[in-house]
C-alpha cells in the first residue's frame, strides 16, 4: 500500500505538534514521531480498522488523536484528517465534511 497525507491531514499534526511542544519543549516532536509510525503502519494494516463517519478510523497509540484514511483502488491509503478526540463528535463530523 501507498501512503498519501492530504494537506488537512498535514495541518492538523501541525496544529498538535505545537500544542504539545507548548506544554514541554521536545514533546511535539515526541508527537509528530508517534502519529507518523501510526500513519505508517496503514502500509500494512490498511483497512482493518472500524469506520467512523464513513472513514476508516485509526486510534493513535499514545495520544487521544483519530487518523481517518480511506482507501483507493485497493492499492492507495488517503490520510484526511488527523483530529484530536477530546473535541465533540459533532466538530469532529464537520471536520470531516
Amino acid at each position: 500500500m501507498i501512503v498519501r497525507i492530504l494537506n488537512s491531514a498535514l495541518e492538523d499534526l501541525d496544529r498538535g505538534r505545537s500544542f504539545y511542544e507548548h506544554q514541554s519543549k521536545g514533546l511535539g516532536i515526541y508527537f509528530l514521531d508517534n502519529l507518523f509510525s501510526d500513519i505508517d503502519s496503514l502500509i500494512h494494516l490498511a483497512g482493518i480498522h472500524h469506520q467512523v463517519f464513513g472513514y476508516y478510523r485509526l486510534l493513535a497509540t499514545r495520544f487521544p488523536y483519530a487518523i481517518y484514511y480511506r482507501i483507493e483502488d485497493q492499492r492507495m491509503v488517503i490520510v484526511w484528517r488527523v483530529l484530536d478526540l477530546r473535541q465533540a463528535p459533532s466538530k469532529i463530523r464537520r471536520a470531516l465534511e
